[in-house]
């Protein structure tokens, strides 16, 4: 009998400090939420007509399917963004970011095409192959890019945590809202993520000091005139 009580008082133990663990982190999450919404207000913008033109926009790159090979619209509508952004002469240059960690998987260059496609002529866009993570794309726009005071383009929840990043990294940026798409499965998913990737970005940036994966030579960003 002693042997039950003792298992289950321990098992009552480890299930408190589980709540515990997990009220934290909550806890923390929301707070971090919070604070980069806060961070972002006032240099987010939707409207092409109003953002302060900038020599060159930040593409924070995905993949531009789904599984099924279903269109990601989120990928879609940051082209479209950043081609709205480039033909109101808002800006006159676009760096693409994203991952091309291997031969078969090509974001940049993707991005890219489509963007020429869009009517973007290509010498005004550069790639970054080298933007596994949003820390490694705002870091890399400067260390490689040489931008500094420039628009990201991404979706609003996305932004609020790359304006952070920036900022932490003494950049001055604005970000332009690409639209986003709500009340869907894959829209409730990426922001329920989105809540871990926030702790993650400031145990990276403040506690950890985490570098980009790679770094490399220095990239001419061409502007058109």
């Amino acid at each position: 009998m002693k042997k039950i009580v003792l298992l289950l008082s321990k098992i009552l133990k480890l299930l408190l400090l589980s709540a515990l663990i997990v009220a934290v982190v909550y806890t923390v999450s929301v707070y971090n939420y919070q604070r980069m919404e806060e961070g972002a207000k006032g240099i987010i913008y939707s409207d092409v007509n109003t953002i302060p033109a900038k020599r060159a926009a930040l593409v924070l790159g995905c993949s531009k399917y789904l599984s099924g090979n279903r269109i990601n619209y989120f990928y879609k509508y940051r082209i479209e963004a950043a081609v709205k952004l480039f033909k109101a002469g808002k800006v006159k240059a676009i760096v693409v970011s994203g991952d091309n960690g291997r031969k078969s998987y090509d974001e940049p260059t993707q991005m890219r095409d489509d963007l020429v496609k869009a009517g973007v002529p290509s010498k005004y866009i550069q790639l970054d192959y080298a933007g596994f993570r949003t820390l490694d794309s705002i870091v890399r726009a400067k260390a490689i890019f040489g931008l500094e005071d420039y628009i990201i383009v991404s979706q609003k929840f996305h932004l609020e945590r790359a304006i952070y990043i920036a900022h932490a990294k003494g950049q001055k940026v604005l970000g332009f809202v690409a639209k986003d798409f709500s009340n869907t499965i894959w829209a409730n998913r990426m922001r329920r993520r989105e809540l871990l990737a926030r702790i993650k970005a400031v145990l990276d940036v403040d506690i950890l000091g985490v570098e980009p994966k790679f770094y490399g030579k220095k990239v001419l960003v061409h502007y058109k005139n």
